[in-house]
């Protein structure tokens, strides 16, 4: 457990606002093939608002423009973003559907919960995008300062700490925690952030385990959160004074978050020969990798065959440590 999910931050550095919006489409830049013949299809497998929604809009308005064909972002939200995946899967077959996601509902859910897909087979792996650190934020109803104070205090009363869904990263995150130190932690799962965020500033649990986007940032920037650590390789710029988890001691805790695009197994591989050559020349703009930096992330770019080989190493790796760490379903 010693690298946990440093295998995310290794192959990042080797290598958007409501449901069922549609982009409109410009020029067709570039026709290497004739897919796509049709609109498609993008499902993000969390509620619109959150990190994963607001980049996959992001890209989606961009790439209806490269590939000639308007992009229906459809929100499929549920069970730590296996019910997004598993819509993709079940209803993709027509191969103009594809999703924007953090790889955890493939690579690290299924090792936790009955999944209706098998992640090694029916899943199709073409983009990654970005890495994104995790938070750990304090709300109003913390009264301690550090990550320590809220050990200490899990350890003679509780702490609850909030996360996006039963295992998800942050959900892994909270349990490794309250493993190593002994202490009651207390996991308060949701949905998505339209309600976690809410709930945040309504201080109605004591600590948040998220990744950055532009509502959460807006919330630290009013105050209602804090940054007391960072799931990250190395301090954040934005926040230079935000010690990492393996500063405080828990390096075993979860580094980071990689997003990207996959499809179902059945999409032809001229698509995703397409769809990752336009992603990643996307993600060579300026104002583009401005605007994922913004959110603390970092843009990355890799080739379909080394996504997919990304993918399989975390979900061999992810098994390992839920079984070392006897993680189960409650």
């Amino acid at each position: 457990m010693k690298n946990r999910f440093s295998q995310e931050r290794r192959m990042a550095l080797s290598l958007l606002a409501s449901a069922g919006a549609v982009w409109a489409t410009g020029g067709n830049a570039y026709a290497a093939t004739n897919w796509p013949q049709k609109m498609l299809r993008l499902i993000v497998p969390y509620p619109a608002s959150g990190v994963s929604d607001i980049i996959a809009r992001l890209m989606a308005q961009r790439l209806a423009s490269a590939l000639g064909q308007s992009i229906v972002v459809d929100n499929r939200p549920g069970a730590a973003g296996t019910m997004g995946i598993d819509t993709m899967v079940k209803t993709g077959g027509d191969g103009n559907t594809f999703a924007f996601t953090p790889i955890s509902p493939i690579t690290l859910s299924p090792h936790l919960m009955k999944v209706g897909f098998d992640p090694m087979k029916d899943i199709a792996p073409v983009a990654p995008v970005m890495y994104s650190p995790v938070y750990v934020c304090a709300t109003e109803a913390f009264k301690g300062k550090t990550l320590g104070d809220a050990i200490a205090q899990a350890k003679s009363g509780s702490v609850t700490m909030a996360c996006l869904g039963f295992g998800s990263v942050g959900h892994i995150m909270i349990e490794q925690l309250r493993r190593q130190t002994a202490s009651n932690l207390v996991p308060v799962p949701y949905k998505g952030d339209s309600q976690l965020l809410p709930d945040a500033v309504g201080a109605q649990f004591d600590i948040l385990m998220i990744n950055p986007s532009e509502p959460v940032n807006a919330l630290i920037q009013r105050g209602k959160l804090r940054v007391i650590a960072v799931g990250s390789p190395e301090r954040l710029q934005a926040l230079p004074s935000v010690p990492t988890l393996a500063e405080l001691g828990h390096a075993e805790a979860i580094m980071t978050s990689l997003f990207g695009f996959v499809a179902p197994a059945s999409i032809s591989p001229e698509a995703v020969q397409r769809l990752n050559a336009e992603v990643n020349r996307l993600l060579m703009q300026p104002e583009l990798r401005e605007r994922v930096q913004k959110l603390d992330n970092v843009a990355l770019s890799q080739s379909a065959l080394e996504f997919g080989a990304s993918l399989r190493s975390a979900f061999e790796q992810n098994g390992k440590i839920v079984k070392q760490a006897n993680i189960k379903a409650e």
